[in-house]
């Protein structure tokens, strides 16, 4: 059965001079603004459909890593993952990189990077994004 999660954004004006909100609508966490200097330029203050990808990307990556790792045996005391959007105007998202760091008893870095790697090939994110041309994952495995 699916699951439906929703958000909304209302813009007002053109692309450069114009802004707008994006709002939570499931969860009723908040509205944000949003504006295109915001995307292209300097964030200050305001978010960006990049942004909103890369917190959703981080999300997904830790959840399906954490999941990867139980069904091998060795459950994470702890997963970090930042995600880093790159957006080029007129060209698009070009790259994203996940980095992720990782207290994981009883794990080889062998296997650790093995299900690093496969976490970022099949978190539902990143097949929602696979058009990128360039999603990587540096792991880390805490002594």
């Amino acid at each position: 059965m699916a699951t439906t999660r929703s958000a909304h954004t209302v813009w007002k004006g053109d692309l450069f001079t114009g802004s707008g909100q994006t709002s939570l609508d499931t969860s009723g966490l908040g509205t944000y603004d949003v504006t295109w200097d915001a995307r292209a330029e300097k964030a200050e203050g305001k978010t960006s459909p990049e942004e909103l990808l890369a917190a959703a990307h981080a999300t997904c990556y830790s959840m399906q890593f954490s999941n990867m790792l139980k069904e091998n045996g060795t459950t994470a005391e702890s997963i970090k993952t930042s995600a880093a959007v790159d957006f080029v105007p007129g060209t698009g998202i070009t790259e994203i990189r996940l980095t992720v760091d990782a207290t994981v008893p009883g794990i080889s870095n062998e296997d650790f990077q093995r299900l690093a790697t496969g976490a970022k090939d099949t978190c539902p994110v990143s097949g929602a994004l696979a058009s990128v041309p360039s999603i990587t994952v540096e792991a880390t495995l805490a002594s």
